[in-house]
């Protein structure tokens, strides 16, 4: 398993080892000491799975209360996979990164806690899975704007329409949220 930081500083990029031949794969999909390594010790309390066609775009979501790090991969299909730092006090502050995540590659991305993260699905179908450090904590959830100019996310054309839920639609941009209602960097006030 090979970890790798991104340019967004506690973004990691996990690329496992993958065996294959004509019977299929075998992958480690989860290695506690690997994350470890790099500093991600926080156990992980809560497993997710969604399935979504073509165009969906969840996102993009975060807790105030109860911040979920979030170890994410696509278990079938092909997403883009987006991670935008909204920690107040950061020196990464509306910085966003995003990689595609497929089940050729089995690529996972690691999104720290205070991070807003979103997804839109490339392929006629996906299964997402993610780890979360922290429970579904209903009564804080967040999110930002997935087209919010400021974030710059290099979110792609496709054939098919794009499909955001009313909520997400309603979401606000990151200027029109209270500060007191954005994750704290550490060490900021």
């Amino acid at each position: 398993m090979k970890i790798s930081t991104t340019a967004m500083p506690g973004v990691l990029l996990i690329e496992p080892v993958v065996h294959g031949d004509t019977r299929g794969f075998f992958l480690e999909t989860f290695r506690e000491n690997a994350l470890a390594e790099h500093g991600i010790t926080t156990p992980f309390v809560q497993d997710n799975h969604s399935r979504s066609v073509q165009g969906v775009l969840r996102g993009m979501h975060y807790q105030l209360e109860q911040p979920q790090g979030k170890l994410v991969r696509v278990a079938r299909g092909r997403v883009l996979d987006v991670a935008v730092d909204i920690r107040r006090g950061s020196p990464h502050f509306g910085q966003s990164f995003a990689v595609e995540l497929d089940d050729v590659d089995h690529r996972q991305l690691y999104i720290p806690p205070g991070f807003a993260h979103g997804f839109l699905v490339l392929s006629e179908v996906a299964d997402f899975i993610y780890r979360c450090t922290d429970y579904y904590h209903p009564a804080s959830e967040g999110g930002v704007r997935w087209d919010d100019p400021a974030l710059e996310i290099p979110w792609p054309t496709l054939d098919a329409p794009l499909r955001v839920s009313d909520k997400d639609a309603r979401l606000p941009r990151l200027a029109d949220i209270a500060a007191d209602r954005l994750p704290a960097y550490p060490g900021a006030t």
